[in-house]
């Protein structure tokens, strides 16, 4: 109970040296090249998986959309793969650092916007400003747009941070519960773990469900854009 609350969201060190970058290679362990002439279970349910979420994402999009298409299905395996291994005991969730989910948000974000300014110049400039707007708000409400369109970024990587980190947090604070009551008493522990291992599987869903709205909304703003 005395452990540091927070301790599992630290950077791990091995002899000084961060190795986060070792622990975000670690997701492609679970998607290893197919090298048989027909796939086992496990590889034809990932790729049956893949096949619907790209025709359920990319369908909506141009055909300039949909070359953003190997990138977004990258994007959803690498998050979800990611936030699915920080679930198990004693590992690093790299998707509860705010840092790492900014450097995966800023850069697709701004390859949208600059993809829209490119090729619509003057529909991504029209978006900054409603129709029919009074003539005295103008200076405000293009104020308030162009700061809309520059906090999408950051409101991309806090809802993944935030979601991760309150589930991981929650796990955490009852499963400590859960430890110390059944020293205490069985009866009382027993219903807290039956709502630590609910919780496990919500968390499971929770990790696939961030990684999918994460993609989708990067695929949005890729439609608007293209």
């Amino acid at each position: 109970m005395n452990e540091n609350l927070f301790a599992s969201f630290l950077t791990p060190m091995m002899m000084g040296i961060p190795i986060v970058t070792i622990i975000i290679m670690f997701p492609i362990i679970m998607f290893p090249s197919p090298k048989r002439l027909i796939n086992n279970r496990i590889e034809s349910m990932q790729q049956w998986l893949l096949q619907q979420t790209t025709k359920q994402m990319m369908s909506v999009h141009s055909y300039k959309g949909q070359t953003w298409t190997l990138m977004l299905m990258s994007l959803i395996i690498f998050i979800a793969s990611t936030n699915l291994l920080g679930l198990l005991p004693y590992s690093f969730t790299a998707t509860t650092q705010l840092s790492m989910n900014l450097g995966m948000a800023v850069p697709l974000w701004a390859a949208t916007v600059i993809t829209g300014f490119r090729h619509k110049t003057k529909m991504s400039l029209a978006h900054l400003l409603p129709q029919g707007t009074p003539t005295p708000l103008i200076p405000v409400l293009v104020i308030i747009e162009t700061i809309s369109l520059l906090i999408q970024p950051m409101a991309l990587a806090v809802r993944l941070t935030a979601n991760i980190t309150a589930g991981h947090l929650l796990m955490h604070l009852i499963g400590s519960a859960t430890l110390a009551l059944m020293s205490i008493s069985l009866t009382v522990a027993t219903p807290t773990f039956i709502i630590l291992v609910l919780l496990t599987i919500l968390e499971f869903a929770v990790a696939l469900i961030q990684a999918y709205v994460f993609t989708l909304l990067i695929s949005l703003y890729l439609h608007d854009n293209t």
